[in-house]
């Protein structure tokens, strides 16, 4: 009797012991599926309200990535499971890639259109100089070049400067400057070097006059709005 009633308690303890396994798994496999059917989701989504909810959605997707891989400790060696996984996580890279370059399109937009950039662009050529004011693309072949644009530009545009134009060119200058200190010693030649000399003995005096000149034309107007 006392048998019967040991093998029965061990009976019970081993389908409880079954059943919570099996609960388990299941809840696995639910939080398998949640995380495929969500990504699936963002799929379906246009592009306005992905961009609008990006950030929700790069948090939601964090904490069901997180579940689904402790789902897959769960699901020892399921390889269906392990599957589903990784081709939900490459469609959800796939499409943070598209919203990565989207995003960095739109603040390249925002640079290029700034007075500042548009004021760099024209004394130095499209691009060449962004707000890393990163010159390593001035060499002793082209710097002769490079300055030569600088001056006629600001020759040419210095009548419509303001003052802040004017100072953000003295200071594209003085990079410049620095970066024919190191051109120097790179192979820069005695004629390219004199006539650089000539540019800047041009600039000078112009860079005086005209911030002085759109200096006083500021106060004028200040003034003149009291």
């Amino acid at each position: 009797m006392k048998t019967r009633k040991l093998l029965f308690g061990m009976a019970v303890i081993a389908l409880g012991f079954i059943s919570c396994k099996d609960e388990k798994k299941m809840k696995a496999e639910k939080s398998v599926e949640t995380y495929v059917v969500y990504v699936d989701s963002l799929g379906k989504l246009d592009s306005v309200s992905t961009k609008e909810n990006w950030e929700s959605i790069q948090t939601n997707y964090e904490l069901r990535n997180a579940e689904a891989e402790t789902a897959l400790a769960d699901l020892k060696d399921d390889v269906k499971a392990q599957e589903q996984i990784n081709e939900s996580r490459a469609k959800y890279e796939e499409l943070k890639a598209k919203m990565d370059a989207q995003t960095e399109a739109e603040n390249q937009a925002k640079i290029a259109a700034s007075p500042k950039q548009q004021l760099r662009n024209a004394l130095f050529g499209e691009g060449k100089v962004g707000d890393d004011m990163n010159f390593a693309w001035v060499n002793a072949k082209n710097i002769l070049g490079v300055y030569q644009l600088f001056v006629d530009t600001a020759q040419k545009n210095k009548d419509s400067y303001t003052r802040e134009d004017w100072d953000e060119v003295k200071l594209m200058y003085e990079a410049l400057d620095s970066r024919k200190n190191t051109v120097e010693d790179e192979g820069l030649t005695s004629s390219d070097n004199g006539k650089i000399a000539g540019l800047k003995l041009k600039f000078a005096p112009m860079y005086t006059l005209n911030r002085m000149g759109a200096k006083s034309d500021e106060m004028a107007k200040a003034k003149k709005g009291n």
